[in-house]
């Protein structure tokens, strides 16, 4: 989309119809739109495709007798750049290209603005021709000529607080994509400042073992922070100025609209790095002090696809095998937004694919492929959502079928008829335990009995940090308190040497930049549906009753979960508090 500045009057789009530029009938259509919306004429011409920008700039500058040029194709004298501050060029969206005399040539946005014209001839003490040209060339322009100096600089800087390598700098993109669409990270000679920024900032990200980046505008500064395990953690900052550049580089790396800073975006790059193959989901957000960039860091190599890697403990792995191998029923795995429900998904799916088996999954997107697996991504606009996605799939003979989430009533009742007619179904859902899914679905509508017939069990989880190896140390603490924790009698006796009990934390060291923790684990709530939960389902009863029963029978909770990890030197007392602060009865 544009963000074309000129402001054209109706006169000069009926010219465009004597002109055959565009047709009266898209003329009126353009015009009704301007009422409605309050756009500008030409901007709207430019959206709706009726026009393009040098169709209409060419036009423009015959009209007004300006020249068009080619901004691209010029080389510009830093002297004659400097004539004009980087703010201003910014501002309003021009670069002076030209000098000669008495008379500065600027290449403008929208160089029908006499008040700018004026401004520009206080500022320099030139005569200003205005020059039309377009806005993507302008934009380009001034990020290439304004600060080079100045971005070398902050490279420079930013190399030293990340501790990063020159030749890490060095790494590029190279625009010219594979036969597999996927972008290379390679080394170059000669590089941009801004594209070395980029490709730190992400492969420093990557090196950490980083799940996102956030390239975030503030007042005077960029700030950029990774989550590593589950946590933000701030990195060298980055000067404002160069914020445009970065999410302009970053835009065409996801073949995204960098003119369009209005509205959300989302792309999509898959990078070569290190041999590995790595995927980055962008989305691009307009925020107060410009645009907010969060990418997704998606590392096929990290996946973990052994059920026994997950962090089960026995019992629950005993329960989680028993019900993935069932012949037919519904699995649904709670949690919330990066609590490991997919890489659990995938595990069991990963463990059931053998070639006699049909597998098929509808995922919004699909974050990993695997082999001999049908995965499809949602597109809403062509209308493949859940519900006819899944639809479909029961007409191409699946065994088992995997949604990648259960949001409303027509969802949950596809996948209950898929289960009643003899398919596997998984999928996940958003809730704070196992027993609350069973309230969550009965809230959507539908009824107790068909839920208690068709539901195998309920898998809540999350994930806590484990303790870093390398600072890893052990010290004593209180019985006292780890029962206010929930920590069993027994458990604490079992673990008591001579009265005391030995815990374990991290130190913090450089494996772990010093945070005292590196890696994630799962803790896991299992509530298996056997027929004593079946009667209170078909009774309707609260969630809190649900876990009492379960409790009875054996089920071991999100907080007890961690514990186990806690107690097994895994992780630390402050991990278990943090993750589990909602499970305490």
């Amino acid at each position: 989309m544009s963000n074309f500045r000129i402001n054209i009057s109706r006169k000069l789009g009926e010219l465009l119809v004597v002109n055959s530029l565009i047709t009266q009938e898209q003329l009126n259509e353009a015009l009704e739109f301007q009422r409605k919306s309050g756009l500008k004429l030409g901007q709207i011409l430019i959206e709706k495709g009726f026009i393009t920008e040098r169709q209409l700039l060419e036009f423009l500058s015959k009209q007004f007798s300006m020249k068009f040029i080619e901004l691209s194709t010029v080389d510009i004298s830093p002297e004659i750049v400097n004539l004009i501050p980087e703010a201003t060029a910014r501002r309003y969206l021009l670069i002076a290209f030209s000098k000669k005399d008495n008379l500065l040539s600027v290449a403008m946005g929208d160089p029908l603005n006499i008040v700018v014209l004026d401004e520009l001839k206080l500022m320099t003490g030139y005569n200003i021709e205005p020059v039309f040209a377009l806005e993507n060339d302008i934009q380009a322009a001034i990020d290439k000529y304004y600060g080079v100096e100045s971005s070398k600089e902050a490279l420079n800087e930013i190399l030293k607080k990340t501790g990063s390598e020159e030749k890490d700098a060095d790494l590029a993109v190279v625009e010219k994509k594979d036969d597999s669409g996927i972008v290379n990270i390679e080394n170059k000679e000669e590089m941009a400042p801004i594209i070395k920024m980029v490709n730190i900032i992400i492969s420093s990200a990557i090196k950490s073992h980083a799940s996102d980046i956030h390239i975030e505008p503030s007042y005077k500064e960029t700030r950029v922070r990774f989550r590593i395990d589950g946590v933000l953690q701030p990195q060298p900052s980055i000067p404002k100025k160069f914020h445009n550049a970065i999410v302009s580089r970053l835009k065409i790396m996801a073949d995204l609209d960098i003119s369009e800073k209005r509205i959300p975006q989302d792309g999509r790059i898959k990078l070569r790095f290190s041999n590995k193959e790595i995927d980055l989901r962008i989305s691009v957000l307009p925020c107060v002090y410009g645009e907010k960039v969060v990418m997704r860091i998606l590392d096929s190599s990290g996946l973990k696809l052994r059920l026994e890697d997950l962090g089960f403990e026995p019992e629950n792995l005993a329960i989680f095998s028993k019900c993935i191998r069932a012949p037919h029923g519904i699995n649904l795995i709670t949690g919330p937004t990066g609590s490991g429900k997919s890489t659990t998904l995938y595990s069991a799916l990963s463990t059931l694919n053998t070639p006699d088996v049909n597998i098929s999954t509808i995922e919004d997107p699909v974050e990993y492929n695997l082999e001999g697996i049908n995965q499809v991504n949602v597109n809403p606009d062509v209308g493949l959502t859940f519900a006819s996605g899944l639809r479909s799939f029961l007409r191409q003979d699946p065994d088992i079928i995997m949604v990648g989430e259960i949001r409303d009533f027509e969802t949950m009742s596809i996948a209950i008829n898929a289960a009643m007619t003899g398919h596997l179904v998984f999928s996940t859902l958003h809730t704070n335990d196992a027993p609350g899914a069973i309230t969550r679905i009965i809230m959507m509508g539908i009824e107790p009995f068909l839920i208690s017939s068709t539901l195998l069990m309920v898998v809540a989880q999350r994930l806590v940090r484990t303790i870093c190896k390398g600072c890893r140390e052990q010290y004593e603490i209180k019985p006292e308190f780890l029962l206010s924790l929930g920590v069993s009698k027994t458990i604490i006796e079992q673990n008591s040497i001579g009265g005391k009990i030995i815990l374990y934390k991290g130190k913090g060291c450089d494996k772990c930049a010093n945070t005292g923790y590196r890696g994630r684990v799962g803790i896991h709530e299992i509530l298996e549906i056997t027929d004593p939960i079946r009667e209170l389902i078909v009774e309707k009863a609260s969630s809190g009753k649900i876990k009492e029963v379960a409790r009875k029978m054996g089920m071991i909770t999100l907080r007890e979960s961690a514990i186990r990890k806690m107690m097994a030197g895994l992780t630390t007392v402050e991990e278990v508090m943090r993750v589990t602060a909602s499970d305490v009865d």
